[in-house]
């Protein structure tokens, strides 16, 4: 069931009100006068579709907690036991009152997340920049460009180890079969993987002879496959032909090389060049 309406709480005699007792010129409750509450919570009331069942939590209380788990780079249950100690959170995210109990699970913040999604995301951010424009932090032509800096950003490649290199090439050639109509006597999923898995154990125990021995045994498996699906090249249209026969001249370099100091190319990711600034004494260095 979809939150309930928002309404303005009813005074109460012997309690003093949030906004008599803090400071209200702190950012916070600045801030939670500029943003625009009611469109949040008209774009998070579309994600609840059915009419029944309990009222889903309050959207400001929500997205509040969502904005100052960002700003604070606190995690799901930190935010939450935090809001209990802090008034001023408990005013940015709607309260009137001084509330002594935790105002929900910490899960119910990773379920809002799924619920909301991608749309609820571009909701919170579009009313954080409309926030920032109308206090005058941001002008409007400070929005027209974004320039974002990607140079520091990791590259997610592995170092490319023999197994992982062969295991990779088995599985997009089962791939590329699967895709193309192929139908493959083996195809090692659950061998090649063990396989892969037990080398590194071994590598890592320095039992390297054992460890030579699974390589091979792994390169076998692959080999099978690598001539099996060359071996069907030809019921292929020509289309086809040529990205598997890309794949089987890669997979056949990797079945072949042998361990030296030049690199191979493998075929999980396209080329990639990185300049890294040289230390002092030493030539600058390209990976």
């Amino acid at each position: 069931m979809g939150p309930k309406l928002s309404q303005p709480q009813t005074a109460e005699l012997f309690r003093p009100r949030l906004d008599e007792q803090i400071n209200m010129q702190h950012p916070l409750v600045r801030l939670a006068a500029l943003i625009n509450w009611a469109e949040i919570e008209r774009t998070f009331a579309v994600s609840f579709t059915s009419g029944r069942g309990r009222p889903a939590l309050p959207p400001r209380l929500v997205a509040g907690l969502l904005y100052l788990q960002h700003t604070f780079d606190a995690s799901d249950e930190a935010v939450v036991n935090t809001w209990v100690e802090n008034p001023y959170w408990q005013f940015f995210c709607g309260e009137t009152y001084l509330q002594t109990e935790l105002p929900i699970d910490s899960s119910s913040l990773t379920r809002w997340r799924k619920r909301v999604g991608e749309e609820g995301v571009e909701t919170l951010l579009a009313a954080s920049i409309d926030a920032a424009r109308r206090g005058g932090v941001i002008h409007k032509a400070s929005t027209q460009q974004v320039i974002v800096d990607t140079t520091v950003m990791p590259k997610a490649i592995a170092h490319p180890t023999d197994s992982r290199l062969l295991d990779r090439s088995r599985q997009h050639l089962v791939k590329a079969a699967e895709d193309n109509g192929l139908r493959l006597r083996q195809n090692y999923n659950r061998v090649a993987p063990r396989l892969a898995a037990q080398i590194g154990r071994y590598a890592h125990a320095k039992q390297f002879k054992r460890m030579r021995k699974a390589v091979r045994t792994l390169r076998t498996r692959v080999g099978r496959v690598h001539r099996e699906v060359q071996r069907q090249l030809h019921v292929l249209p020509e289309a086809a032909q040529a990205k598997v026969q890309d794949l089987l001249q890669r997979t056949g370099r990797i079945l072949t090389r042998r361990r030296t100091r030049t690199s191979c190319t493998p075929c999980t990711r396209p080329r990639w060049s990185a300049s890294a600034k040289a230390k002092p004494g030493h030539p600058a260095s390209s990976v």
